[in-house]
């Protein structure tokens, strides 16, 4: 998996501009994080993973700052920290969020890999990380891709 590195504070806004929200995800994604990484929307794979200073996902609750990373295929976002709602609303939409204290080793275009039960990351050099614990019901959420086809699965299992 590939970094791409961010200062402290991205927020919402800066994930999914105001002045794309009339649009759909499809439109939202062009323009994700354009104002701090322009080439970000054209360059990230499917995989990636967004590395963060402290507080990512400040700001508004909206969702669809979430969503679009999910649709543009990150695989994961670690940072020290992250604002509550956006949080929340990432777990919701199947984005898995890795708290990292040590976060600001990782370099950017780094190779890594993470194992998020056991809350562990592998930099390149095989230098182990710390990760927060996460609770097994949120990671399950994750895995089935969110808050609604968890729902839907748990439905169809009855």
């Amino acid at each position: 998996m590939r970094t791409w590195r961010l200062p402290a504070d991205v927020d919402t806004d800066q994930l999914a501009p105001g002045a794309t929200m009339k649009f759909g995800l499809d439109v939202v994604a062009r323009h994700c994080l354009e104002a701090v990484r322009p080439e970000f929307a054209r360059g990230v794979r499917a995989g990636d993973v967004v590395v963060a200073g402290p507080g990512f996902g400040i700001g508004s609750s909206r969702e669809q700052a979430a969503s679009v990373l999910v649709h543009l295929g990150v695989a994961a976002v670690v940072a020290p920290s992250f604002a509550g709602l956006y949080f929340r609303n990432a777990f919701n939409v199947g984005l898995l969020l890795l708290s990292c204290p040590r976060a600001a080793q990782i370099t950017d275009g780094e190779a890594i890999r993470f194992d998020a039960r056991a809350g562990v990351l592998t930099r390149a050099d095989g230098q182990q990380l710390p990760l927060d614990p996460i609770p097994g019901f949120l990671l399950d959420m994750v895995e089935a891709g969110g808050l609604l086809p968890q729902l839907k699965q748990r439905l169809a299992s009855r």
